[in-house]
């Protein structure tokens, strides 16, 4: 059955998915909105140039 590979599959990349957002609003919480966007910046800036 290829069923079960992709609903696998599936449930992986939403585990995944919502780990990042659960990161992301943690360190929303922590560090406040100024900042943590400040650090958002800062990486796209250094990635980007």
């Amino acid at each position: 059955d290829t069923v079960a590979p992709r609903r696998a599959a599936i449930v992986i990349a939403a585990g995944a998915l919502g780990l990042v957002l659960a990161g992301t609003v943690a360190l929303w919480v922590h560090y406040g909105t100024a900042i943590f966007f400040e650090m958002i910046r800062a990486g796209l800036v250094a990635c980007f140039g």
